[in-house]
């Protein structure tokens, strides 16, 4: 990503907004979803908020500076006590993030379906687009602290170490990568003209 702060800088400040705007959004989706379900947690602390930079946290923003392909913002707060059905809201709250980056994946295509853009756009487009998908995808990985631990393994608490590094690894390795591949380019194929 730095690389790119050089050898383009206005890509660089395009997709590094980019990023940062598609995690303020899907924690903000989190913690919109939490308030819709009647935790007020997000609220009162001051994460019921489009603003992105409420939601980013600086360890993992500079993580995304240095690799360009991970990072994290701030866990969205929620207190399971405040829901009324907690395993049900608890997977609704975790669904939305990854719901979020889907939805502002097919608001960035719809341009390059129904405009005429510049040419020089198309590619800062298509990496937006490829951006939100796997932001998507990678968070429903059935492993904590990803919201498919959540959605589809109902595990609520924090991760152990154990899980931190089995992540770790699997980023580390391009397993990830090679799993998340495939289904990127499938979903592309459906967003992009």
């Amino acid at each position: 990503m730095l690389g790119l702060l050089f050898s383009n800088p206005y890509a660089f400040v395009v997709i590094f907004g980019g990023i940062i705007l598609a995690i303020g959004i899907h924690e903000a989706a989190h913690c919109y979803m939490a308030d819709y379900l009647g935790d007020p947690t997000p609220r009162s602390m001051g994460r019921l908020s489009l603003n992105p930079l409420v939601h980013l946290d600086p360890l993992g923003t500079l993580v995304i500076l240095f690799t360009g392909l991970f990072g994290w913002g701030k866990p969205s707060p929620f207190d399971p006590y405040n829901l009324k059905d907690p395993r049900r809201d608890t997977a609704l709250i975790a669904l939305a993030g990854p719901v979020s980056n889907i939805l502002l994946a097919i608001l960035l295509s719809l341009p390059l379906r129904f405009l005429s853009i510049p040419n020089s756009l198309v590619p800062i487009a298509y990496s937006l687009i490829a951006l939100n998908i796997n932001l998507a995808i990678f968070n429903l990985i059935p492993i904590p602290p990803l919201d498919g631990s959540k959605i589809f393994t109902r595990n609520y608490g924090p991760p152990s170490q154990l899980q931190l590094l089995l992540l770790l690894l699997l980023i580390a390795t391009g397993i990830i990568q090679t799993i998340l591949f495939p289904i990127s380019r499938l979903l592309m194929g459906f967003f992009l003209p």
